[in-house]
């Protein structure tokens, strides 16, 4: 079992010490607990964030949800769902083919590691043939605001950028949800979904790959969600 550790971060082959783990084990898988759950509570540095965007060139505006603070979005999920007041009166409809949206989620330090960098490569693709609204950055958010968002912005599909829930290997994996015509009551199902964005995981190219693929897709068939599966060519040996 032992070499298996070599080909994953899963906790496998850790070992005994009488009926319980080695010390070792245990201290790394509280230490684990411990990031997973800073990584829940840690503030997104939205100010840096949006710094880092106009730094790459690309005109954004910054949201909030309707949740007021990391504790009412942690306890109140829908209102991370909504935008506040003042955020729905910045955004004003122009048609567009797609608006991109960074939000915190769960994981504030999945978007400080990996968010710019999925878009340094996904966004070269898209600006010859894609009219995009500018890039919104949301704090205490979930992925359905991104359908009020895109109405907001008149946009036809919809990309999220998003920080997930915290595993004990991984406190700070990125998701991605795709949405065609974007609308309220949307459902997981409507939704394209790519997760664990991070070199560990999913490399950057390859999710950037992946999303013009789904994206490209989404926009000539009209639809996203179940409907729309994912092509993918055989590995050849």
């Amino acid at each position: 079992m032992k070499p298996l550790r070599n080909f994953t971060m899963a906790r496998v082959a850790l070992g005994r010490a009488g009926d319980a783990l080695p010390t070792y084990e245990l201290l790394n898988l509280r230490a684990a607990h411990a990031a997973a759950r800073d990584a829940v509570h840690q503030a997104v540095d939205i100010h840096s964030l949006r710094l880092e965007c106009e730094q790459h060139g690309w005109k954004c505006l910054t949201l909030h949800s309707a949740a007021v603070d990391r504790t009412e979005y942690l306890r109140c999920p829908d209102r991370g769902r909504s935008l506040s007041e003042p955020s729905r009166r910045l955004l004003a409809p122009s048609p567009c083919d797609a608006a991109i949206i960074i939000a915190d989620g769960l994981s504030a330090l999945a978007i400080h590691r990996h968010a710019l960098a999925v878009l340094d490569h996904l966004i070269p693709k898209l600006t010859p043939t894609w009219n995009l609204a500018p890039l919104t950055l949301v704090e205490q958010a979930r992925v359905a605001i991104g359908d009020e968002i895109g109405i907001a912005l008149g946009a036809k599909l919809t990309l999220i950028l998003i920080g997930e829930r915290p595993g004990l290997s991984s406190p700070d994996s990125l998701g991605a949800y795709l949405t065609f015509n974007p609308h309220p009551g949307m459902t997981d199902a409507e939704r394209n979904c790519i997760s664990n964005i991070r070199p560990e995981g999913l490399p950057y190219d390859q999710a950037a790959n992946r999303l013009y693929a789904l994206m490209t897709e989404a926009r000539r068939r009209q639809m996203s969600g179940v409907a729309l599966k994912e092509v993918t060519v055989p590995a050849i040996n």
